[in-house]
């Protein structure tokens, strides 16, 4: 396959994008493990939500290529360019989808693989049409964003426990800040392509920035939480309090300046406040027995969770 071609492959299944599903996938699975760590059960959890994740990621370009070409910032992806045509990236997308699908319930367990199903039919049937037709539609994909960690910890327990909703939950209020600054950033390019996105009906941002400021001010309590109830140490406790409270700070001035500049510093310090809030949950991690209900075995590769498993979910 020519050069060119391995990049548009990569650029239609957003592989550098899904780097990131990959990233909080492996922290639930590793906050789940509390240091007893099964490899080969990580491969295969990994594996299979990535080739899920670019499945829909492909799957999403081939519904939106009209739309794509008549944005600037999407016109040169693979399909409306011409490096794929349309019923290739829907054969990849498929096949990528489908496999990684059948790869987490044949090799994990059949509630991560339903979930993995589960995030894309939201993504592509409920988030990609609404786009077009409803500006809340950042919420609908902020769930899809949030289901990831939660499968690292359905891989480990067979269920989902507290710290799975907690790492879900965190994930999801820190998309809204992120993705409404981006739109907003690009507002007049998303009007063009006929998405409707908050700060398109918002261009004076009397709305957008008050819900970027709030959501952040959220992300204090929710970040935190995750030592409240014994899954990260206090290290990443004042480490996330820290980072919040510059967070906020920015969200702050963005809605007393109103700036572009502002926006553009709030978008990148999300950007860099995320794989920092990730890095102190794995570095300070609680092991067995610390405090909380943890599994005393980790589930079994072939998907049977372990009977010693608390029944105690929320």
């Amino acid at each position: 396959m020519p050069r060119e071609s391995i990049k548009g492959l990569f650029k239609l299944v957003k592989f550098n994008l899904n780097l990131l599903v990959v990233v909080t996938t492996t922290v639930g699975f590793l906050i789940a493990s509390r240091g007893m760590v099964q490899f080969p059960l990580l491969w295969w959890t990994v594996s299979g939500t990535l080739l899920a994740a670019c499945g829909s990621a492909a799957l999403n370009q081939y519904m939106e290529r009209h739309r794509d070409a008549r944005m600037v910032r999407t016109r040169k992806r693979p399909i409306p360019s011409g490096l794929f045509s349309p019923e290739m990236a829907l054969a990849i997308g498929l096949l990528t989808g489908i496999s990684g699908v059948a790869m987490l319930a044949l090799k994990v367990n059949w509630l991560t693989a339903l979930l993995a199903l589960l995030t894309q039919l939201i993504y592509l049937l409920w988030y990609t049409p609404m786009k077009i037709r409803n500006p809340l539609n950042t919420l609908v994909g902020g769930i899809c964003g949030a289901i990831p960690p939660m499968m690292g910890f359905s891989a480990v327990y067979g269920y989902l426990p507290l710290g799975a909703w907690l790492l879900a939950a965190f994930l999801f209020v820190w998309q809204i800040p992120h993705f409404l600054a981006l739109s907003w950033m690009y507002r007049e390019d998303y009007k063009h392509g006929g998405y409707q996105m908050l700060p398109s009906h918002d261009p004076q941002a009397r709305f957008t920035f008050p819900i970027m400021l709030y959501y952040s001010l959220i992300l204090l309590p929710i970040g935190l939480s995750l030592t409240v109830f014994g899954y990260s140490g206090w290290w990443y406790g004042y480490g996330s309090l820290l980072l919040g409270a510059a967070l906020v700070y920015l969200g702050y001035k963005l809605v007393r300046g109103r700036e572009y500049m502002d926006a553009r510093r709030l978008f990148f310090a999300t950007v860099i406040y995320l794989p920092l809030m990730l890095l102190l949950m794995v570095l300070d991690i609680q092991p067995h027995g610390h405090s909380g209900n943890f599994p005393t075995e980790t589930g079994s590769i072939s998907g049977e969770a372990s009977s010693g498993l608390p029944l105690d979910t929320p």
